[in-house]
């Protein structure tokens, strides 16, 4: 009985580990942020959606800039505690080719432009269904979650936390500031 229990514990560990990505050469550290090396970077997917004020958002139409894409819900606390500290970096990191893309999950779109609204500068799509995040090679896996696409639309860095502005604007900016 035990062995059988072991074992079960054993292909749910590697399952679950299976399910958090490959091998790809970007390191995770112990408070869950995946950063990967400019030539480990995976590409991010081809990201649409409907923004939350109407209109259609293509991440093609800002490659060129870094992207920060933050996955939230009105519904999150965390996300409700984060929302003042990522309108901060992204008023801080905007001259630098910074864009900022909130993606609304499970909510409705009234719910979701309530809190949105007068929170953030920056544009949300609405994902109601929380497809668009597992297009993602590096998927955010929770809410909140950030991640930071260099200016050749790849993964730079995966924060699947809530962020403070603290912590969060040196990484943004150092991606900014990087060759391309």
């Amino acid at each position: 009985m035990r062995a059988r229990a072991l074992l079960a514990v054993l292909l749910l560990t590697t399952t679950l580990a299976a399910c958090t990505g490959k091998d790809d050469g970007c390191d995770t550290s112990p408070s869950g942020m995946v950063e990967c090396p400019v030539d480990k970077r995976p590409a991010a997917p081809q990201l649409s959606g409907e923004l939350l004020e109407g209109g259609r958002y293509e991440l093609s139409q800002d490659r060129g800039q870094v992207v920060v894409v933050n996955f939230w819900g009105s519904w999150c606390a965390p996300c409700r505690a984060e929302i003042d500290d990522l309108e901060q970096v992204y008023q801080a990191t905007k001259d630098q080719g910074v864009r900022f893309l909130g993606i609304n999950v499970r909510d409705d779109r009234d719910k979701a432009k309530a809190f949105h609204s007068g929170a953030v500068t920056y544009p949300s799509v609405l994902d109601p269904s929380s497809k668009l995040a597992l297009d993602f090679d590096i998927p955010p896996n929770t809410i909140p979650a950030t991640i930071v696409l260099d200016r050749e639309g790849r993964i730079a860095v995966v924060i699947r936390k809530a962020v403070q502005a603290a912590e969060f604007e040196p990484i943004v900016a150092r991606v900014a500031a990087e060759a391309s």
